[in-house]
């Protein structure tokens, strides 16, 4: 019987040690604060056309709150350079670990 509660607290003690450790890529982003929003530019020729949409990027915030990266997930790929551009001067507040974000930036030509 010792032998059996000694697996349970192992076996329970390992679960609760993986549930603790969170991977950055994980983490939606929503719990870090946006200090600086940079709007991105609306391409001339985009806005005059009437062309507008949402991009939507995958970020990668550092520890510091600087956004070190973004990939494209959608859009239109001319207004993505216009959003990438953008977000990389986003500042957030700074936690000391790097997350992973994904976020949506609207272009409409009629605003």
């Amino acid at each position: 019987m010792k032998t059996r509660s000694l697996w349970v607290m192992i076996f329970f003690s390992a679960i609760c040690f993986a549930l603790s450790v969170s991977s950055p890529a994980q983490d939606s982003g929503t719990d870090r604060k946006l200090i600086t929003r940079v709007e991105p530019d609306y391409p001339p020729v985009l806005r005059m056309r009437q062309i507008g949409g949402t991009v939507k990027l995958q970020i990668t915030i550092a520890a510091n709150g600087t956004v070190e990266s973004a990939k494209v997930l959608g859009g239109n790929p001319i207004l993505a350079e216009s959003a990438v551009a953008a977000v990389k001067k986003w500042k957030y507040a700074a936690t000391g670990v790097p997350i992973s974000a994904t976020v949506s930036l609207e272009f409409n030509p009629y605003r």
